[in-house]
């Protein structure tokens, strides 16, 4: 018997993405939902309770009140919101982050999606505290420059309106008050004891990613030497050669691909890590289905574009 996946939430960008990755498939069942009962809570209920695995692709009020709505002990859930990705209750869903995070993927009724600002910061940071690289107080910087389909359907929409603001044109810093929601996860899951200062970027693109973190006082061969090491075999995140494999770097570079790329810079005494990815790919909706593929015992890139 295939197994029943229900997306709780699928006319979102996160969804209709997840969608696109499942839609094709012969390997499961995709319960959809009538379109006049999509917010219907006793429609819902019916569908959550009758998944094998139910992607939750809400805000983050509704994504608990979706969890509440679950009464067996057989739906497994994994939630692209950020409601539960600090709850040790649930498992964290970055598997290539140690061989414990697969495992627990793998058996888990619970996986938080992880956010795509914080994909970038803790693929880069996560095995430098691990292998005590850096320190878990150590002051750290990060930019992460992102299409605006990370906004979401408003913000899509601001940036595709012909008659938009012509300062969009230009790259957009925002969260100035520097508590992004993705903060209290990038320290959490990295341990760290001091949060980063963190500041994201809306570029006129669709889709892509670039996270850079700044690393003071630490030899930049010894980063890269230490993240190639720990994400060697990995299929869907790699280390590029020291400094990369071009003197620049493109935002957009692996905008339409499920797979995060690391690129090391600097020096002896300052280091930046860069992460590459699609902020709807490995950065939401790639990571989620890659989630559902390990949870089902299947290869994790089946209906991934690496």
């Amino acid at each position: 018997m295939k197994p029943k996946i229900y997306i709780d939430g699928k006319e979102g960008t996160t969804g209709l993405q997840i969608y696109e990755r499942l839609g094709g498939r012969d390997d499961i069942e995709l319960l959809l939902i009538d379109e006049d009962k999509r917010k219907d809570i006793e429609e819902r209920r019916k569908f959550l309770n009758a998944a094998d695995i139910a992607f939750l692709c809400l805000p983050d009020a509704a994504a608990r009140e979706a969890v509440s709505l679950i009464e067996n002990d057989t739906t497994r859930v994994i939630d692209a919101s950020t409601a539960h990705r600090t709850d040790p209750d649930w498992d964290y869903g970055f598997a290539e982050l140690s061989k414990a995070h697969r495992e627990a993927i793998k058996n888990s009724k619970r996986v938080a999606n992880p956010g795509c600002h914080a994909s970038g910061f803790i693929s880069s940071v996560y095995p430098l505290v691990a292998n005590g690289i850096i320190a878990e107080d150590t002051a750290l910087t990060c930019a992460s420059l992102t299409g605006y389909s990370g906004g979401g359907k408003k913000m899509i929409a601001e940036y595709q309106d012909e008659n938009r603001d012509p300062r969009h044109d230009s790259e957009r810093i925002y969260g100035l008050n520097l508590h992004h929601k993705h903060l209290p996860e990038m320290g959490y899951i990295c341990g760290l004891t001091q949060a980063p200062v963190f500041v994201p970027i809306v570029g006129d693109f669709y889709k892509g990613m670039a996270t850079t973190v700044m690393i003071p006082g630490v030899d930049a061969h010894l980063v890269h030497g230490t993240l190639a090491k720990h994400y060697e075999g990995q299929q869907l995140v790699t280390v590029a050669p020291f400094g990369g494999e071009e003197p620049m770097i493109y935002a957009n570079t692996l905008a339409g691909h499920d797979s995060l790329k690391l690129i090391v810079c600097g020096h002896e005494e300052q280091t930046i890590v860069t992460a590459l990815f699609d902020n709807l790919g490995k950065g939401a909706s790639g990571a989620a289905v890659q989630n559902m593929n390990i949870m089902l015992g299947l290869d994790e890139t089946t209906g991934l574009n690496l």
